[in-house]
């Protein structure tokens, strides 16, 4: 008896595999919807757009007041999607039962987000081949709002991106594709960005064309133990602030993962001081950690256990952002 359910239930599953690659669209004639928000999802869309891919509808966020005008502020998916004559969709509550109905009557295939929001079900749920997102580390590795960061902060030597399909707890889903990429050793996190960011682009095209041909199918990711899985937390103020007790390599990737946003900060003669870019020596001295040395002229470095981190390009509040010998030249010390 046992054997035989076993063997329907295999059967069902054939059936129910082959019946959905059936009902797959063709990647020109897939009707997609594209959720997303910042410059890195424009990436993306953009990628759709020149592929000739059938977007049939935008979902973004809702225009914002920024600036010390207060001005409404559009977001670049919202202003990219314009210039393209895209259907733009910006509600305030995913929830909302006239977007819902906006949204189903776009008869999407499927859905790509990427820098989004999280998702109600009856949002990811609603198109017949799920909404496939865009992840920044190679998962289940790094799940979270931050993963760029993170993985330079931790030292880490290399990352990825990741393609899965949505389900109901957050970056959990089945893996559908996966990219590694190397991380330079005195990289910041802004141009990983911008190299993930180009890469994702491509990445989500791939599956989407794998996808909707039925020759790539989801993985279920795998069960680490919780101490195994690195976590991407959102950043904080807290995380931003430099601990000079730490090690020199330790302070230098804080610095470098936290730049050129939100940016790792000091305190200098009780004014706030935004380091985007530093370097350290390993050296023994007989200074308290966070102490300060200058030449007044070309350094500015501060002391951890273990030797030196040196101030490259830094910001001090109220003054633009420049190199530290331009600092130097205009700052008075106490």
């Amino acid at each position: 008896m046992g054997t035989c359910t076993s063997n329907l239930q295999k059967h069902s599953q054939e059936v129910f595999a082959i019946s959905v690659i059936l009902r797959m669209p063709d990647i020109n004639t897939c009707r997609i919807v594209f959720l997303g928000t910042p410059v890195f999802a424009v990436a993306v869309l953009d990628q759709l757009v020149k592929e000739g891919c059938n977007v049939v509808g935008v979902v973004t966020a809702p225009d914002r007041p920024a600036g010390r005008g207060m001005q409404l502020s559009q977001s670049a998916v919202k202003k990219y999607a314009v210039e393209k004559g895209l259907h733009v969709m910006q509600p305030e509550k995913l929830k909302d039962p006239n977007f819902l109905d906006e949204l189903h009557s776009l008869k999407a295939d499927v859905q790509v987000v990427v820098a989004f929001r999280m998702l109600p079900e009856a949002v990811w749920n609603m198109p017949p081949l799920g909404t496939i997102n865009l992840h920044a580390s190679l998962l289940p590795q790094y799940r979270g709002a931050a993963p760029i960061n993170w993985a330079i902060i931790n030292g880490e030597k290399e990352t990825g991106i990741t393609t899965f399909k949505l389900q109901h707890e957050i970056d959990t889903g089945d893996i559908l594709m996966k990219e590694t990429i190397a991380i330079g050793e005195k990289e910041h996190a802004g141009s990983l960005h911008d190299r993930m960011m180009d890469a994702g682009a491509l990445l989500v095209f791939k599956t989407l064309e794998g996808y909707c041909k039925g020759t790539i199918q989801p993985v279920a990711q795998r069960q680490e133990t919780a101490a195994l899985i690195s976590a991407a937390p959102k950043i904080h103020t807290d995380t931003c602030k430099i601990d000079w007790s730490k090690h020199a390599k330790e302070v230098f990737n804080l610095i470098r993962g936290l730049s050129p946003y939100p940016t790792a900060f000091t305190m200098l003669n009780d004014k706030l001081l935004k380091i985007f870019d530093a370097d350290y020596i390993l050296e023994k001295h007989q200074r308290a950690p966070g102490q300060f040395d200058t030449d007044g002229k070309t350094y500015l470095r501060f002391s951890v256990p273990d030797g030196w981190v040196y101030a490259k390009e830094l910001q001090v509040e109220g003054k633009k952002r420049m190199d530290v010998s331009t600092f130097l030249k205009g700052f008075r010390f106490n």
